[in-house]
């Protein structure tokens, strides 16, 4: 199953993406959870601390200012750009995803 929540700025699409993303965790589910704002809090939202999220938000600028490179497989860009979150949601900073399969916008 993919989830993806849409919405003009400022609507809360953070807050009730965090929430969703633990409570299907809690579910027994596999989470994984894309922030791909160009403003990545979504570690907050799903509990992680300031400072971690504002070292993926570092990543994320880096990989922006093409200072780092981007993961060509999705493991390794779980692995890279990945970390562990609360209730056993895994957060990954996506800038763009290039080559996806149909069926993964």
């Amino acid at each position: 199953m993919k989830v993806a929540v849409v919405g003009k700025g400022g609507s809360g699409k953070t807050t009730v993406s965090g929430t969703i993303a633990r409570m299907m965790a809690r579910q027994g589910l596999e989470v994984i959870a894309l922030d791909c704002d160009a403003n990545p809090n979504l570690g907050l939202s799903l509990g992680l601390s300031v400072a971690e999220t504002e070292r993926l938000a570092a990543v994320r600028q880096a990989l922006d200012a093409e200072e780092a490179e981007h993961a060509p497989t999705v493991p390794e860009l779980l692995a890279r750009f990945g970390v562990p979150a609360p209730d056993g949601v895994r957060l990954v900073v996506v800038t763009k995803i290039e080559n996806f399969k149909p069926g993964c916008p």
